[in-house]
């Protein structure tokens, strides 16, 4: 039984999101020397990427030299599975993967990509690490939020009722009250 134990391995994995977008830049940014450093030292032991349409192609690694397990993908009709098991998500600023994460209460790094225009994601990311829900990077600052990370901070995200506001609008329409 013992021997059984010693070879257990504690698995904790960080999952990287870019949607069905391309943003290389948050790709290679993870695949860095120091990103995977930083992940180590936090206790991560394995890091999947999904890269979208990316062209950037991350280094995959066994982890047999003490490093990160390192795997990644295009695209899977769904995350979901990739969400629940991960210890740690780090996504890009789309709305969909960020409510996606914050309903099933995972930490969460959300990194703005500055490359878009009229950038409407990075308020929406602001906010709710204003609100201590999540953690907002962008890819120069990654490596140093990961560093910093201190998840006891983190406030669970609480999705707001909107039985109210339907019902004030049925009412305005004219629709009977339920």
């Amino acid at each position: 039984m013992d021997d059984i134990n010693n070879h257990f391995e504690f698995k904790r994995t960080v999952f990287v999101t870019v949607g069905t977008t391309s943003f290389d830049s948050l790709v290679r940014t993870v695949d860095s020397d120091q990103v995977k450093e930083a992940l180590l030292e936090k206790g991560y032991t394995h890091l999947v990427i999904q890269m979208g349409r990316g062209s950037y192609i991350p280094k995959k690694s066994s982890g047999e030299d003490g490093s990160l397990v390192v795997d990644y993908f295009t695209f899977s009709s769904s995350i979901a599975d990739y969400l629940r098991s991960a210890s740690l998500v780090i996504s890009h600023a789309g709305s969909g993967s960020i409510f996606e994460t914050l309903r099933i209460a995972k930490p969460l790094i959300v990194v703005v990509n500055e490359d878009l225009m009229d950038n409407h994601q990075s308020e929406l990311a602001e906010e709710l690490a204003e609100r201590k829900h999540l953690y907002c990077a962008r890819p120069q600052t990654l490596c140093e939020v990961i560093k910093s990370l201190n998840l006891d901070i983190i406030v669970p995200y609480e999705p707001g009722d909107a039985n109210p506001v339907a019902k004030l609008i049925n009412k305005h329409l004219g629709f009977p009250a339920d």
